[in-house]
């Protein structure tokens, strides 16, 4: 039996147990796809080292606008006030991106870092990638900084976590409903806090229901490129085309629309090559880089309804659109409203 993929979650679980036990690093990289994870871990570490009447004194944030090496230093070695230790926050700072003489700075000022000062990069818009052509720096980083990555979570995870919040609304939602909510937000933990509130405050009864999810969550685009899928199984053509119309009415970029359906019939693709070796969930989950059995599940039943010449063609189709879109001056609308009627053709075959 496949593996399941499972998110790499260790560099966090040591956060944790630094925050736990208070033994905090003297210097810490945060970075990741998961915002609200990043964030909420940023307020504890706050939180456990200046919160009080002296936070003021005690945390200083540089951003792009205000952050050098020169003030950065300046601020890791200011001395606390009436507390043990400052919290530096320095946000998406490239450290790779410097001269030569910043560097070899930097690579002092991480190895020298004063036991007063707990110094954390966080990385939003400016990507956190280690340059290895600069190996000093990269030595230093590794000697001398705690990297977390804050990664987006398993749906056995999320499913918990969104359970934990319901309750605290006086609410409750089945494990099922829980997939389905992680599957129409993408799993996205800044969303789905959003939108837990928004159902709760809708729902009338004490326990979750579909249509309470359905009436208020505005789902993902791949979540309607699913229901386009659909209404293909379903030789459903009139819906498939309003749907994809209705996107492209609400100015969704057409190169993401096309991208979105060409992902979506490889791995509905792929699925059928699971199905005809026999294999289920667990040995699709790898492939398509996916934690959640909800969503894997409903792709094979998906694929189970579409023939194999459709699934290869509507790859091949999406292929041809997506150079059509690149190459010529068709106008993008037109290419995939023509592409609607291509697949709802091959459909019928």
């Amino acid at each position: 039996m496949a593996k399941q993929y499972v998110p790499d979650n260790s560099q966090m679980q040591q956060l944790k147990n630094d925050l736990k036990t208070g033994d905090i690093a003297r210097c810490y990289v945060f970075y990741g796809e998961e915002r609200y994870l990043l964030e909420y871990y940023l307020s504890e570490l706050k939180k456990l080292l200046v919160a009080g009447p002296m936070e003021t004194f005690n945390y200083r944030r540089l951003t792009q606008e205000n952050a050098s090496v020169t003030a950065i230093r300046d601020a890791v070695e200011a001395a606390p006030m009436m507390a043990e230790r400052t919290m530096v926050q320095v946000d998406d700072f490239d450290l790779f991106d410097r001269a030569e003489d910043e560097r070899e700075a930097l690579c002092a000022l991480l190895g020298d870092l004063p036991e007063t000062c707990c110094l954390v990069w966080q990385y939003d818009t400016v990507p956190y990638k280690k340059n290895a052509k600069y190996r000093a720096l990269c030595d230093a980083l590794k000697k001398n900084v705690r990297e977390v990555q804050f990664v987006k979570q398993s749906a056995g995870e999320l499913s918990v976590w969104i359970r934990r919040h319901f309750q605290r609304l006086g609410k409750t939602i089945t494990p099922d409903l829980c997939q389905y909510l992680i599957f129409r937000t993408d799993g996205v933990m800044t969303s789905l806090a959003s939108e837990i509130g928004k159902i709760a405050a809708y729902s009338r009864a004490d326990g979750i229901v579909k249509a309470d999810i359905d009436a208020v969550v505005e789902p993902v685009l791949g979540a309607v490129i699913f229901d386009v899928t659909d209404a293909f199984a379903d030789r459903d053509y009139a819906t498939a085309y309003a749907k994809l119309d209705d996107l492209l009415r609400m100015q969704e970029e057409p190169i993401a629309l096309l991208a979105a359906l060409g992902s979506h019939f490889r791995k509905v693709f792929a699925a059928k090559t699971v199905l005809a070796a026999g294999k289920n969930e667990q040995a699709l989950m790898p492939i398509i880089g996916s934690t959640s059995g909800f969503y894997t599940g409903k792709l094979l039943r998906q694929a189970g309804r579409l023939s194999d010449e459709f699934c290869r063609s509507a790859v091949e189709l999406c292929f041809d659109a997506d150079r059509r879109l690149k190459s010529t001056r068709e106008d993008a609308d037109d290419v995939l409203r023509v592409l609607m009627l291509r697949l709802s053709q091959e459909a019928r075959q």
